[in-house]
């Protein structure tokens, strides 16, 4: 700590008195003693070098340099109750956990949670991921988001959210490389897909009535918030659920090389834990005003 540092329960009284031109007020503001304030503004003028204060027998008024003194220590001391109270608030500001998985985290929640704060600045989402489907008795957490219901704790009832659908996206630049204008031309390609959803380019090369190549090259990622960054940067062709694809066709960062051909997924779910907070409601009106 700075060795300059004056005795800060010595500012403290000082400042008391100071506002109210009066030892005795101070003291009874501060619960002390006459003598113990007028201990801690002596000790805090040794400390300083300077006379705070011309003592008269009913009043105590401030010199020139406890006036400069006073207006520079009350300014500080309003900053710290400042800081104070809002650490208070903070402390007391209600939150909602909401569990999912960590690509819908990355690429779908995350950018919308400024909206929803903007809404209920009172509220403080905080965002677990995990890719098991959480339990109660083990995790804790108000709402969870998966796509699909199996392995749902028992305690925890679904309620459907979102539909969705696979989308082929890639890198225009890549398409302007490499075209893609059937499936046929889709051999060219290295696919990209997360090792959770590797069947996916079989089921969507079958259900177009496309045979997938046995010599096709096919990179796998743990997250799908990593196909998406692979896809952009031109390192294959993506499928792609379309409640995951934000900006990305909008921008031109990527683009839908066969727009009509779309594979149905099973939709999204949500469900509340059995101690939820208050909060959570909140946000699960929030939740479903947003679109996929």
């Amino acid at each position: 700590m700075n060795k300059s540092l004056p005795p800060l329960n010595a500012v403290r009284a000082f400042a008391v008195a100071a506002r109210h031109q009066s030892f005795t007020l101070a003291a009874e503001e501060l619960h002390v003693s006459h003598s113990a304030v007028s201990r801690h503004i002596k000790l805090l003028e040794e400390h300083l070098g300077v006379l705070l204060f011309e003592r008269r027998i009913r009043q105590s008024l401030l010199t020139p340099a406890g006036q400069r003194f006073y207006q520079q220590v009350s300014a500080g001391l309003a900053q710290i109750a400042d800081a104070a109270a809002e650490l208070r608030q903070q402390a007391a500001r209600p939150t909602v956990t909401i569990n999912t998985r960590p690509s819908f985290a990355q690429l779908w929640l995350m950018p919308r949670l400024d909206d929803f704060t903007a809404e209920h600045p009172e509220i403080e989402p905080q965002v677990i991921t995990q890719t098991r489907s959480p339990d109660p008795a083990r995790d804790s957490f108000d709402i969870v988001i998966r796509r699909g219901r199996d392995d749902w704790a028992p305690t925890i009832e679904s309620h459907p959210l979102f539909e969705d659908e696979l989308l082929m996206v890639a890198a225009p630049e890549l398409i302007e490389r490499i075209p893609l204008a059937d499936l046929a031309d889709l051999g060219q390609h290295t696919l990209l897909t997360v090792r959770a959803r590797r069947e996916d380019w079989h089921h969507w090369t079958l259900r177009f009535g496309q045979s997938q190549s046995a010599t096709q090259e096919i990179r796998q990622f743990d997250y799908m918030h990593r196909v998406m960054e692979a896809a952009v940067a031109g390192e294959g062709v993506a499928l792609c659920p379309t409640t995951l694809l934000g900006t990305h066709l909008s921008s031109g960062r990527l683009v839908c090389p066969l727009p009509d051909l779309r594979m149905p997924l099973p939709r999204y779910y949500y469900g509340v834990a059995p101690q939820a907070s208050a909060s959570a409601q909140v946000f699960l009106t929030w939740l479903q005003k947003q679109t996929p």
